[in-house]
């Protein structure tokens, strides 16, 4: 496999603090780098270059008009999941982008949220040997209860950052 990105090893460091700050350190830089998702309150609980966790608490602010979670911050979890894992194996020299978010209401939420995204090995490959491709990236979306009450599906694209 080619070799590690930036944010790469930005993370790998921050992976090596002890647990009890790791969490709240992957939060505040994910909120400084992606401006918009440090005011939505979500957390960064776990990120590796194949596996992404983000967990948004049910909280007022995040409710919909039935209490539960909003729909958008369900989508908002799953697509900054999958995004902060997508950026970890893409090259320097690439932009990652999402293409497609789909997004099945099967069933109301309950309790809090939580998105885990995984990448295969073959995708990682993919992802750092190419500059320019895009993949889907596996992502479910669960509530308080451990049931899946939105399925869905991203799919991440990267570009050079200079055109050619």
């Amino acid at each position: 496999m080619s070799k590690k990105n930036k944010l790469n090893g930005i993370v790998s460091k921050i992976n090596t603090l002890p647990e009890f700050v790791r969490v709240k350190a992957l939060t505040t830089f994910f909120g400084t780098v992606v401006k918009y998702t440090g005011t939505t309150g979500i957390k960064v609980e776990e990120l590796t270059e194949k596996r992404a966790v983000v967990t948004q608490k049910n909280k007022k602010s995040v409710q919909n008009h039935i209490g539960s979670v909003h729909a958008v911050a369900c989508v908002l979890i799953a697509e900054s999941a999958t995004g902060y894992l997508a950026g970890m194996n893409v090259p320097d020299s690439s932009v990652v982008v999402i293409k497609t978010i789909k997004a099945d209401y099967v069933k109301r939420a309950k309790g809090d949220m939580k998105a885990v995204a995984t990448l295969t090995n073959e995708q990682v490959k993919l992802m750092r040997s190419s500059e320019k491709g895009e993949t889907t990236v596996k992502v479910t979306v669960t509530d308080g209860d451990g049931k899946e009450p939105v399925l869905m599906e991203m799919v991440w694209a990267w570009t050079p950052k200079k055109r050619k």
